[in-house]
């Protein structure tokens, strides 16, 4: 039965070393000597401190600084009760409501009332959608651009300048035709606070 078996085991073994060890060190080494930035999580730093990183969203909630799109992560109190806990990368979800859902309507009404104060403009999609993650760091520059007079005023300056930060903040699509335009929500807020204001 050893004889029947100790192939097995050896190619259990084998398998083991090399797709559990050689493989995943060979793809790691390689990512972080051609891509260290991306392969050590696209981390933000600023004065030595980290900041957070491109890819994950942060709950930006004054009124001087973007805010991303609505977060859907929900957790749970002491009590066993859910509430919202906006960006908590630790328990990446969507919603999961369909479009036919009391909730959602109930919620996006809710966003919408809140953003459309002192605003007639349309009110673009992601600033009351929530990505499928919930950790969604980039809005469109539509998205952004809607936010500049809130911004502005709280700040104390121009729209044009705020504008201006947001044209330096937007990302274009890759090559011409990959993707879609975007402003990564706290690059763009890091440039209102070294714009001094």
């Amino acid at each position: 039965m050893l004889k029947e078996l100790r192939p097995t085991i050896v190619l259990l073994v084998a398998f083991t070393i090399i797709t559990g060890l050689i493989y995943p060190g060979i793809v790691t080494g390689l990512a972080q000597a051609l891509f260290p930035h991306q392969a050590g999580g696209s981390l933000i730093v600023a004065d030595g401190k980290i900041i957070g990183s491109e890819l994950i969203g942060q709950n930006f909630t004054a009124d001087k600084y973007f805010h991303g799109r609505p977060s859907a992560i929900t957790g749970t109190d002491a009590k066993g009760n859910s509430i919202a806990t906006p960006y908590d990368a630790s328990n990446s979800s969507g919603s999961n409501l369909g479009p036919t859902s009391k909730a959602l309507i109930t919620r996006v009404q809710g966003d919408a009332a809140k953003l459309r104060v002192g605003s007639t403009a349309p009110i673009p999609v992601d600033l009351v959608t929530t990505s499928a993650s919930g950790l969604d760091p980039e809005i469109s520059p539509a998205g952004a651009a809607y936010q500049i007079p809130r911004v502005a005023k709280a700040r104390g300056v121009s729209e044009d300048k705020v504008a201006a930060l947001v044209a330096a903040a937007t990302t274009q699509r890759a090559v011409g035709v990959l993707g879609e335009p975007r402003v990564n929500v706290l690059k763009l807020n890091m440039l209102l606070d070294g714009a001094g204001k």
